[in-house]
């Protein structure tokens, strides 16, 4: 899923000026990590730093930025205390900048949306910020030479962050009414989807149709700290791709189904010789009793959210 504020700032490009305001780093309580972005125009804004009156005052310096020549940027900190009203106690590192884009110039925008990092060059107070791909500013590659730097290895390279990288990966079997019910949530929260079906007529957007071997295959590949959902139209397809989840990194399984399904399931587990402890089954919080799709997939999703170290 492209950002919000990568969606305003490519609409904005060749339209009408846009600010982009990144945190670049922060120390102690904040409210929204490093790589946090918001874009500002004149009459918008998309996405959030964090709401509040940093938010406020980094909008205004956004907006103040637009009537500066393209490529001009700031950096500035900002303690989280008195100076802005908020009892966060931490501080933040900003950097806004009226964003220039060259004709012809290498797209950094498409790095982005396939999440891949970023470089900044800052090769001067009075040269806008250029980047390049970070891969050429590994260590003992010189980085080429961006446009307009004053001179060869003048400036600073700064690999940008990226809030998404702490995107947990999310593999879902099934696109049936609760799949759907949880898919139409994910774009705004921190989840990494990959979702299969096998079924030809549950072929539309963001489905990827396998056969049955190649989703057992998947489940099995499942990265560490994945989460991995379960629901298909088969309850032996379910039990294989449980079998094969319990066997790979992930980090969570969850089966939907009954305490019924649920002991059917770990018996043969037992017998197989695969660990079943990480099985979640039922699946979402306790004490949600509804059984509509969207109640299922507020509660899978919130249980989600609650595992240690989640994204």
């Amino acid at each position: 899923m492209m950002p919000d504020w990568l969606e305003a700032v490519r609409a904005a490009r060749g339209s009408e000026p846009v600010a982009l305001v990144t945190i670049l780093s922060t120390e102690g309580s904040a409210p929204r990590r490093a790589g946090t972005r918001m874009a500002v125009t004149a009459g918008a804004s998309t996405g959030t730093i964090g709401g509040g009156a940093l938010e406020y005052q980094a909008t205004e310096q956004a907006r103040r930025i637009l009537a500066e020549p393209p490529g001009s940027w700031r950096v500035q900190d900002w303690p989280l205390g008195p100076l802005l009203g908020q009892c966060c106690g931490g501080q933040v590192r900003l950097m806004v900048e009226h964003l220039h884009f060259a004709p012809g110039a290498w797209d950094w925008t498409d790095y982005v949306e396939r999440r891949k990092p970023v470089a900044a060059y800052f090769a001067g107070a009075n040269a806008p910020v250029a980047r390049l791909p970070a891969e050429h500013c590994e260590a003992g590659v010189p980085p080429p030479l961006p446009p307009r730097a004053a001179r060869p290895g003048e400036g600073t390279i700064f690999i940008e962050p990226d809030d998404r990288r702490a995107d947990r990966p999310l593999l879902m079997f099934g696109a049936g009414h609760v799949g759907v019910a949880i898919a139409g949530r994910l774009p705004r929260l921190p989840f990494r989807l990959a979702w299969f079906d096998p079924r030809q007529n549950r072929a539309f957007p963001g489905v990827s149709t396998q056969d049955e071997e190649a989703m057992v295959a998947c489940a099995e590949a499942a990265e560490a700290g994945a989460a991995v959902l379960i629901f298909t139209h088969d309850h032996g397809l379910d039990y294989r791709l449980t079998a094969a989840a319990l066997r790979s990194r992930a980090a969570f399984v969850g089966l939907i189904g009954s305490q019924t399904k649920r002991a059917r399931f770990l018996s043969r587990l037992r017998k197989e010789g695969v660990d079943a402890s990480r099985l979640t089954c039922p699946i979402g919080i306790p004490g949600i009793s509804g059984h509509q799709p969207d109640v299922i997939a507020v509660a899978v999703l919130a249980q989600l959210l609650m595992l240690e170290g989640g994204a």
